[in-house]
């Protein structure tokens, strides 16, 4: 595999690199957001491993900019902001996992061979469709009558997750492992909150609805109407 790392500190930078050659990977390193940039933009990487605090612009920032250049090459962020709202605007950056420092390099290394695998599945099999409904999860377009519909990162993944799994019960605190690698307590409503926004762009204004609540249960993509 081919890793960008973007990452301040030399030591972290250096035990990472280590630990990643040792396993026969290449790496280039960045310690800073513009360098980082220029290499994402003009190489082809497995992945990107991307520090949030870095000279330059931020790693939230530098998601976002290479998200927003349609490239699609797995991010995940490495950080000491552990707060649920770092971690949340790293995933609505554009991030597909999020590892707070300290960490030990067997997790990180685990996380971006799942990610890797995960993102050379999705080349195979890249359009879900149920009905009229169609997500691309190359190129992150999602249409509905042929009518494309704009999602943020976090409720393209919900609606992903649910649309591979059609006709499948998911709880509230299933969607938050899946989606973010962390729950919720029980009092929170962001799922509530992202579903609705998704219900609201995926299903208002068609008869037929798609995402459903099984009462007591929780959410499920359906062709059929949910008690």
């Amino acid at each position: 595999m081919k890793i960008l790392l973007v990452e301040d500190d030399p030591k972290i930078s250096s035990f990472v690199k280590i630990g990643l050659e040792s396993n026969d990977c290449i790496v280039d390193i960045a310690y800073d957001s513009t360098i980082g940039e220029k290499l994402a933009f003009s190489r082809k990487y497995d992945a990107i491993i991307l520090d949030v605090v870095i000279p330059g612009i931020s790693g939230f920032d530098l998601c976002k900019k290479i998200r927003n250049n349609n490239n699609l090459t797995p991010v995940i962020m490495l950080t000491s902001l552990d707060s649920i709202d770092d971690k949340l605007t790293g995933f609505d950056c554009g991030a597909d996992d999020y590892l707070v420092k300290p960490f030990s390099f067997q997790e990180l290394f685990a996380r971006i061979k799942a990610l890797v695998r995960r993102n050379r599945e999705v080349m195979v099999n890249p359009v879900l469709k149920v009905l009229d409904l169609e997500v691309d999860s190359i190129s992150k377009k999602v249409s509905r009558n042929a009518k494309e519909i704009s999602l943020t990162p976090t409720e393209f993944k919900i609606l992903e997750l649910l649309l591979s799994n059609k006709g499948k019960v998911f709880d509230r605190m299933y969607i938050a492992e899946k989606i973010w690698g962390f729950s919720f307590n029980s009092g929170t409503n962001v799922i509530d909150v992202h579903i609705n926004s998704l219900r609201n762009k995926i299903d208002k204004g068609f008869t037929k609805k798609l995402i459903h609540t099984k009462k007591g249960f929780g959410y499920v993509l359906s062709e059929e109407p949910q008690i």
